[in-house]
């Protein structure tokens, strides 16, 4: 006889462990979940920060700028604010538009 199992236990029957009953699926994971997670948990490691081209709202030039800039970043022809920085991400001021590239 097995030794003493406290009766707040479940005897596992092999028809509970087959292959095939899992609660997720591995290989194709759920995208909203996958981003947040940590970026070195993921199923395949990507960075959170990414550079992107601002469109000035005053010149309507376009600066290239990292999305965790750690410094204001300013317009090369009329020096207006493009963001301004914070904890994490830069905050593009109002006004300004932006795509990642």
């Amino acid at each position: 006889p097995p030794p003493f199992c406290p009766p707040s236990h479940e005897v596992l029957r092999d028809s509970d462990t087959s292959p095939g009953n899992m609660d997720i699926d591995l290989l194709n994971p759920d995208a909203k979940e996958e981003r947040s997670k940590h970026k070195l948990k993921r199923m395949i490691q990507s960075p959170n920060s990414f550079f992107m081209d601002v469109k000035c709202p005053g010149c309507l030039q376009i600066t290239t700028v990292y999305s965790h800039a750690q410094t204001v970043v300013l317009c090369g022809n009329c020096n207006q604010m493009l963001c301004q920085p914070t904890g994490g991400l830069a905050r593009l001021t109002e006004g300004c538009s932006f795509r990642k590239k």
